[in-house]
Parts: structure tokens; sequence; C-alpha cells
């Protein structure tokens, strides 16, 4: 039963995107998932509340600090639970990361991304102290092709961050993630063949592979 959180302390990173078609992935597979909405904006519950089908997994807000607590609980029914964590909220974030076996950190290629990923890698380390064997690493999210800091990024991170594991998948910034949230829905469903598709499968199976092998 995998706990992932996808996180990060800097807004705009496509947090939320990345995460719901993330946990598609898995529940299209059959698997049984849920998704905890830790972020106050809510913005996971909300694109939840624009889907007019059945949906593919249930999407919960619980913007508490005491996730670690109460995840023994919520996660047992199922799977697979994906935590959407919260921006600049220090007590929620390090709740999610304490309830977690992996923590996903999407980063766009952009030098303030890389200055301000230190401040979630630092509770990481933090949480590490009492949970030696969480798992965590980056995630290249949003990238735009052709750009010179978009090919240099991941050279920029793995020097900033010599010790911290950088999936291989980078996720490109596409119009099919725009266009299938805006209806509460994923890329998996709606362009399931798609370049965006494969990539957040790709990804997806990055993350299976780094949670059910020590």
């Amino acid at each position: 039963m995998p706990v992932v959180a996808v996180l990060n302390q800097k807004g705009g990173v496509g947090k939320t995107t990345l995460a719901t078609n993330l946990a598609a992935v898995f529940a299209s597979a059959g698997e049984r998932v849920q998704y905890i909405d830790a972020d106050p904006q809510a913005t996971a519950l909300d694109w939840s509340a624009t889907r007019t089908g059945e949906p593919l997994f249930p999407v919960v807000g619980i913007p508490k600090n005491t996730l670690h607590r109460d995840m023994p609980t919520l996660a047992a029914p199922y799977q697979w639970t994906f935590i959407d964590g919260p921006p600049l909220v220090f007590d929620v974030a390090k709740s999610a990361i304490m309830a977690s076996d992996l923590v996903v950190i999407p980063v766009q290629p952009s030098a303030f991304d890389i200055w301000s990923a230190k401040k979630i890698t630092d509770l990481i380390a933090e949480a590490q102290m009492y949970k030696p064997g969480l798992k965590y690493a980056f995630a290249v999210n949003r990238k735009s092709a052709g750009t010179a800091i978009s090919r240099d990024f991941r050279q920029s991170l793995s020097v900033a961050f010599p010790e911290s594991p950088i999936f291989l998948t980078e996720v490109g910034q596409r119009v099919a993630f725009v266009e299938s949230s805006a209806r509460g829905l994923t890329v998996v469903e709606t362009e399931p063949k798609g370049q965006a598709a494969r990539e957040i499968q790709k990804l997806a199976a990055e993350i299976r592979e780094m949670t059910t092998n020590g």
C-alpha cells in the first residue's frame, strides 16, 4: 500500500496536474487508488467536481497536520494513496512527508525552482531522521522543448543537489494537460496514445519501481 506525496514548497510547478494524472495511471490499471488533497486551496477537489462521469478514484480533502498519524487507517483499503501537498504550509507538508513512502518533487526548468527546492529537501532530510526508509526524487515537469534552460536543467539540478535522485522521465508542457484538466479528466483518458500520456505512464512506471523495490 505505497503512499506517494507530490510536494513542493514552491507554487506553480504543476503539482496537482502531475499528481492527478499519475493517480489516473494506476487507477486505469485497475488498482484501488485514493487521492488526498492536503492543499488548503483544494485545487484537486475543484478538478474532481468538474467531472461529469464516474471518477477513476476518490478525492478527499484533508489539509491537516495529522496525516502521518491517520495514514495507516486512511490507506488500508487502497493499493495506492497519492497526497497532493500544499505549498508554504510547513506543518501540513511535514505531516504529508512523514505519512509517505515516496516524495515526488516536481520542478520546472527555472533557476527559481532550483533555489527554492532546498526548502522541501530540508524537510525530507529532517523526516528521514525519524523515517530512514523514506525515498524521494525530483521530477522535471512542464518542460518546454527547444529552450536552453530546459536542455541544461537536469545538469543544473544535479549539480545543485548531487545526492538527490532525479526521475529519468521528463514531462513536457503540453496543451493536452490543460484541456483534460478543465474537464476534470486526465490525459490517459482523453489522449491515451498521446505524448503527454506516454510521459505520465513512464513516470508512473518509475514510481512503481522505486516503491516496490528496495
